[in-house]
């Protein structure tokens, strides 16, 4: 057959030009849809035990990840649920390297039997890492009686005797600093002193006179040591006697109240989370009703002031810098908004990563159902040893079976993008037209597309893809009139992850006169 003249051309969409090529065999890209850089991690997750429960809180300490909330056992990696239970109430350890369940099986419980009903809500590690707090609501610690609070040395898994306060109800944030351990919660007593949603104590368990008057519960702290601050987070209105509407900053000694924030969240959003990178603190927010804020917020530690504030919808439970990305556990559904982000479409990205400059979305795609209790999916964010951990009500992770908790590393990517299906556009003597729909990827957003005739690669062209636009593409082809060809396509990322190729489209090519063109699988 004589080498035929071949044109190309890309049909996408407002932010992406058409690109037309006539001459010999091409590989020219086409525009790509803006803005999206990749982000540290690759979206594929890697193989991870499973909880039949919530993962309500994550920690890392000395090599080894905790995972506590409300479950009673916990499963390998690929087992369904039911099957290969291994029994951990509330609370189960894991190697932060190979991911391997640990030993160490202390049980949260509401009474004193083995596997009665409590939860944990939170935990956080000592700043040596020597110790691990854990709070929420639970009596027993296997079949010790405690209140709500309890620390756990790290190297052999065991409760301290010197740190028991009794907490008269919920512990949902805890903070630690060299000096003291800071309770967040829904709480008013401890060890029978008054101490309204915040308690103070040193590393060995002793209250200390830091007080504070918060109206309604505590969900979030992070401590600021050089300003001698902790940032407080949660559902109130009022701190220390005057308005301060979910998010204060106290002194780290006193409790009295430092600074408020008025204007940065509206009457019906609540603080779920802090985090911080050493410059800038980073807070997760929840609303309530319609188009409530939802998002995130990021301000300057040096001097209190916001930097951004994005528009995204969904309830943000967790947020965690890493590598100048921000990572958030959320069900974001409308972040149009926001640079990089998307419409209200019916798509919920439950993990979402955004440049720490300015809150572009970055294009990281993985993705968990909403699951259990509330439906929100992820629920709590660790860094550990250069892999992250996510826990939550979820029970699947992009689009397959896995409950509680999943964790991504850099490694490469293994999935394979989607492969389109190849259509017959038009079709006239010398020339045919195919056309297909652009694939995506969850790690990479710039596609090649690879389009085959009798098995014989034809054209090249790349384009840029999200899950919210996915342009049309085409492919004009010259070739004698009255012959027939059969085509496919494949989709590879950047060189390495190569789709299976579609099946084939056979096309004859109508004759100068003669009946209409037919395809054929």
């Amino acid at each position: 057959m004589r080498q035929s003249k071949l044109r190309k051309k890309v049909v996408a969409g407002p932010a992406a030009a058409a690109l037309i090529c006539t001459g010999a065999l091409l590989s020219s890209p086409a525009t790509a849809v803006a803005g999206h850089a990749p982000a540290t991690f690759t979206a594929d997750p890697l193989a991870t035990w499973q909880t039949d429960g919530i993962v309500w809180s994550l920690a890392y300490a000395r090599g080894v990840v905790y995972a506590a909330g409300s479950f009673d056992t916990v499963r390998p990696p690929g087992a369904a649920p039911g099957t290969r239970q291994v029994r951990r109430h509330n609370f189960a350890a894991f190697d932060a390297a190979t991911g391997k369940l640990l030993p160490c099986a202390l049980s949260f419980t509401s009474g004193a039997g083995p596997y009665t009903a409590g939860t944990v809500r939170a935990m956080k590690p000592s700043p040596d890492g020597r110790v691990l707090y854990v709070g929420g609501s639970f009596g027993h610690a296997g079949s010790t009686g405690v209140a709500n609070a309890v620390a756990v040395d790290t190297a052999d898994c065991t409760l301290r005797k010197d740190f028991r306060p009794a907490v008269n109800a919920t512990v949902r944030a805890i903070e630690t600093t060299d000096r003291g351990v800071y309770l967040g919660g829904d709480f008013n007593q401890v060890g029978g002193q008054s101490r309204n949603r915040i308690a103070a104590f040193t590393p060995g368990g002793s209250l200390l006179p830091f007080k504070a008057d918060i109206d309604l519960p505590v969900r979030a702290l992070s401590a600021v040591p050089a300003r001698r601050e902790i940032l407080v987070g949660g559902d109130f209105e009022s701190v220390n006697g005057r308005p301060a509407h979910a998010l204060a900053a106290l002194d780290i000694t006193s409790g009295a109240t430092v600074h408020t924030y008025p204007g940065w969240l509206p009457a019906a959003s609540v603080v779920k989370s802090f985090a911080q990178d050493g410059s800038h603190f980073y807070i997760g927010a929840e609303g309530t009703g319609h188009r409530v804020f939802d998002g995130r917020i990021s301000a300057r530690l040096r001097d209190n002031k916001m930097v951004w504030k994005d528009t995204c919808l969904g309830a943000t439970q967790a947020v965690l810098p890493y590598k100048g990305v921000l990572y958030s556990a959320s069900h974001a559904h409308d972040c149009w908004g926001t640079p990089g982000g998307f419409p209200e479409r019916g798509l919920r990205h439950t993990l979402l990563a955004q440049s720490v400059t300015d809150r572009r979305i970055l294009h990281w795609f993985p993705d968990t159902d909403g699951g259990l209790g509330e439906g929100v999916g992820p629920r709590a964010l660790t860094m550990a040893r250069g892999t992250l951990w996510v826990g939550g009500e979820f029970t699947r992770v992009n689009d397959r079976p896995q409950q509680g908790l999943t964790r991504f590393g850099t490694g490469t990517p293994t999935s394979l993008p989607q492969t389109p299906a190849l259509t017959l556009l038009a079709a006239i003597p010398g020339k045919v037209t195919i056309g297909w729909r652009a694939s995506w990827d969850r790690t990479t957003a710039a596609l090649a597309y690879r389009l085959y005739r009798d098995g014989k690669p034809v054209s090249r062209q790349t384009l840029s893809s999200t899950p919210w636009n996915l342009p049309q593409m085409s492919y004009t082809d010259s070739v004698p009139a009255g012959t027939r060809h059969r085509y496919a396509i494949e989709v590879t990322v950047t060189g390495t992850r190569t789709s299976h190729r579609s099946p084939s489209l056979s096309v004859t090519v109508p004759a100068r006169t003669g009946p209409s063109p037919t395809t054929g699988g």
